[in-house]
């Protein structure tokens, strides 16, 4: 069955129906294909269109082809050219003649729009949830070991110590951003197309605000030849994906990082982790990598759609059904690399020894004793030159930081007091560091009350 036909004096080719067709993957709308023509059924009967009664025959239908469509074989053997010519047969198969009437005054344009739209809010809230979820777990894991001192890096050089927790919230405020970002997406997909035709607008007097409320939409669209060729909305939600993986795919890298047998940092769970089939002793972190793997993928649905509306004309262009396969594939991505990232950060296993010795051992309070001698009255560019010296002199000699005393640090420059000597632990040197958003432990405690807080006002 076809949506369309009375102009041709023969149907499409064998092979031109395999090439366009496409249920085998826009199945996925068949719940947001009926609820909206559920919606619309509604709007008929308010337009007189149809009567009470037919629309009841209408809605009793849609129920029953939703009820069926939950069995996943409900598509075997169906050869229908996409799931809204899928939809009107099997409602025609419960309804008669009367399935004919329900596309009056409706394009299969504006319906694609509003079944993505329908699918995209839905998807929104899930990764919304799945937000959640990982910054709970990540503020968990940071709850669990209040006090770790790591090195922070730069360019992959120990820089400066941190606490473990404030590490942990970079992410959280990473993750808090891409929230924002899919409530934003979220927000821009939740505009109802409903009324704007192929592209000139319905012909029929409908309510569309009626609709819009039906159907829960705060807003209607504003100009009939935009719906028909916007997918801004879709590329939205392909952006914030592409954020929420690129900021998982960094995660994944530290951590694997950091759970290597160079670092000894942290372990990762057995239920996170396999091994080699050759090599007995291996324990690999495939959760990580794949989400690492998977962030290309959502990042190439991205690219697979702008590039694919940067030259098109207005209005409508059927270049635009490859929109679907792109958004399915970054939403079940994303969705799922989330889902294992929080079972990933629920099974780690911190080490604090490690990364304090690392800190320890390398020259992370440099700038602590550069800033010291700065509030003590000196230059910071000649504080900064002596502790460069220090530094310098240090690893000729094989000589730690905690292996100078306070009385070795006034011999090696008159500008140092014995004093300075305890910002040669890097425990020391973080409380300086009390601005709000620093390492200090009382900001990181106070930005850890505030994190809880706010992820309790998104749940």
């Amino acid at each position: 069955m076809k949506l369309w036909g009375g102009r041709f004096e023969t149907g499409p080719s064998e092979i031109f129906e395999r090439f366009s067709g496409s249920l085998d993957f826009d199945r996925k709308l068949v719940f947001a294909d009926i609820e909206g023509s559920r919606a619309f059924a509604n709007a008929l009967a308010r337009a007189g269109i149809v009567s009470a009664a037919e629309r009841d025959r209408l809605l009793q239908a849609f129920d029953e082809i939703g009820r069926e469509a939950r069995d996943a074989h409900y598509f075997d053997g169906a050869t229908d050219e996409d799931v809204h010519t899928f939809v009107i047969r099997k409602l025609g198969e419960k309804a008669g003649t009367l399935a004919g009437k329900i596309h009056t005054g409706r394009s299969r344009n504006e319906q694609v729009s509003l079944d993505t739209r329908l699918y995209l809010r839905t998807a929104a809230d899930a990764l919304l949830r799945g937000l959640t979820e990982l910054m709970s777990a990540l503020l968990d894991l940071a709850g669990k070991y209040p006090d770790a001192v790591i090195p922070g890096y730069t360019h992959l050089r120990r820089a400066q110590a941190v606490l473990w927790p404030h590490y942990l919230l970079a992410y959280f405020e990473m993750f808090s951003r891409d929230f924002e970002r899919v409530e934003q997406a979220r927000a821009r997909a939740n505009v109802l197309p409903l009324g704007s035709g192929a592209l000139a607008g319905s012909g029929f007097p409908f309510d569309r605000h009626a609709i819009a409320k039906d159907l829960k939409f705060p807003a209607i669209t504003r100009n009939s030849m935009d719906v028909s060729g916007d997918r801004d909305f879709a590329l939205d939600f392909l952006y914030s994906s592409s954020l929420v993986m690129l900021h998982l795919s960094r995660l994944s890298e530290d951590w694997i990082l950091y759970s290597s047998e160079e670092f000894e940092w942290m372990s990762l769970g057995d239920g996170v982790t396999s091994g080699s089939s050759l090599m007995p002793q291996k324990k690999n972190p495939d959760s990580l990598e794949l989400i690492r793997g998977k962030t290309g993928r959502v990042f190439g649905a991205l690219t697979s759609l702008f590039v694919t509306m940067k030259g098109l004309p207005m209005t409508y262009n059927r270049d635009m059904q490859e929109d679907k396969e792109p958004l399915f594939e970054a939403f079940e991505q994303t969705l799922s690399s989330l889902s294992m990232a929080t079972v990933v950060a629920q099974s780690v296993t911190l080490h604090p020894a490690k990364p304090a010795a690392a800190a320890e051992d390398s020259w992370v309070v440099a700038t602590d004793l550069a800033e010291e001698l700065a509030r003590s009255g000196t230059a910071f560019h000649r504080a900064h030159q002596i502790v460069g010296q220090l530094v310098l002199e240090s690893v000729k000699s094989g000589k730690k930081p905690s292996q100078w005393t306070g009385a070795e640090l006034a011999a090696f420059a008159p500008e140092f007091k014995p004093e300075m000597a305890r910002l040669l632990n890097p425990v020391e040197g973080m409380k300086s560091r009390a601005l709000e958003g620093g390492t200090a432990p009382a900001a990181v405690a106070r930005a850890l009350d505030e994190a809880r807080t706010r992820l309790k006002a998104l749940v």
